[in-house]
């Protein structure tokens, strides 16, 4: 029970913080940059990879590319009576802005449509919100950029999966289910596509379900070495040295542009919106050793 109120309590106060503006020593907050002006895809370039194969049963053929996008994979249309983003799932591939940024908090709001594209029509519905995206598209399984990716997939929103190369640290234990899960106070562990503790860290525990036909909040802090993870206005999430490898050596991966995943699932987006910042809200950031703990070979 102690640790139920402690939780619910902290929660709270975390709530009531994250919405006070990220600015430093009680200075006036920066202006917010709208990233879609509710009218085109102005400021995005889209990317699509190869195509499926239904009877291969794998993605085949040259990439479509930059800027190729013949069925409308991307469009602005209205929902709910307001306009957003319609991502329909049915090629593989991302939207991502033409500006790098860094230091950043970034606001979006996603709600699921009703289409399911092949590979994926069985399986979860699937999106991503990729951040300090570098490099060339597709280096990650033929779509998306070098990136850090703030998961939506149904059940998993908010968890961490670093995509074509990217590394970072995580406070994460295994949970009962074999996963490592975002654990404040846990050690550091680095995570990347060849790490053995593997790639995905899932989302903590205090994570709240999102709004099955409705729309959820997407908050993301992009600071430094730190980036954070808010979903439906509770943290998910925290990452710590973000990295890359550039001729042989680790480099921080600091600065990036951001993409929208096209994942065989119709979903939209809509009042996405930037700002610049220089400090984390207060009580954002739980507490984390300094270092990370080397991997072990126990892990994934």
């Amino acid at each position: 029970m102690r640790s139920y109120l402690a939780s619910t309590v902290a929660a709270l106060v975390l709530l009531s913080e994250l919405l006070l503006p990220a600015t430093s020593h009680g200075a006036e907050p920066k202006p917010w940059i709208r990233l879609f002006n509710d009218k085109d895809l102005s400021g995005w370039d889209t990317y699509l990879g190869p195509a499926y194969d239904p009877v291969a049963k794998e993605f085949v053929g040259a990439p479509l590319g930059l800027n190729n996008d013949p069925n409308h994979v991307f469009s602005v249309i209205e929902v709910d009576g307001q306009p957003a983003i319609r991502i329909s799932g049915t090629a593989f591939g991302g939207l991502s802005t033409d500006k790098e940024y860094d230091d950043y908090e970034l606001e979006l709001e996603f709600k699921w449509g009703q289409a399911k594209s092949p590979p994926r029509v069985e399986a979860k519905r699937d999106s991503g919100v990729l951040y300090r995206a570098v490099g060339p598209h597709g280096v990650d399984w033929f779509f998306w950029m070098r990136s850090l990716e703030f998961q939506v997939q149904e059940g998993d929103y908010g968890d961490f999966w670093p995509c074509g190369g990217a590394i970072a640290d995580v406070a994460a234990r295994k949970n009962a289910a074999g996963d490592f899960a975002f654990s404040p106070g846990a050690p550091l562990l680095s995570f990347s596509a060849t790490s053995p503790n593997g790639r995905r860290v899932v989302k903590g525990p205090d994570t709240p379900p999102a709004k099955p036909d409705g729309w959820n909040s997407v908050r993301l802090y992009v600071l430094g070495t730190i980036s954070v993870h808010v979903f439906n206005s509770v943290v998910a999430m925290v990452l710590d040295n973000p990295r890359q490898v550039v001729d042989g050596k680790e480099v921080p991966l600091r600065r990036g542009k951001i993409q929208l995943q096209s994942e065989g699932a119709e979903v939209f987006y809509r009042n996405i919106r930037l700002r610049p910042i220089d400090r984390l809200p207060k009580g954002l950031r739980p507490d984390r050793p300094t270092a990370a703990r080397p991997a072990t070979s126990s892990g994934r």
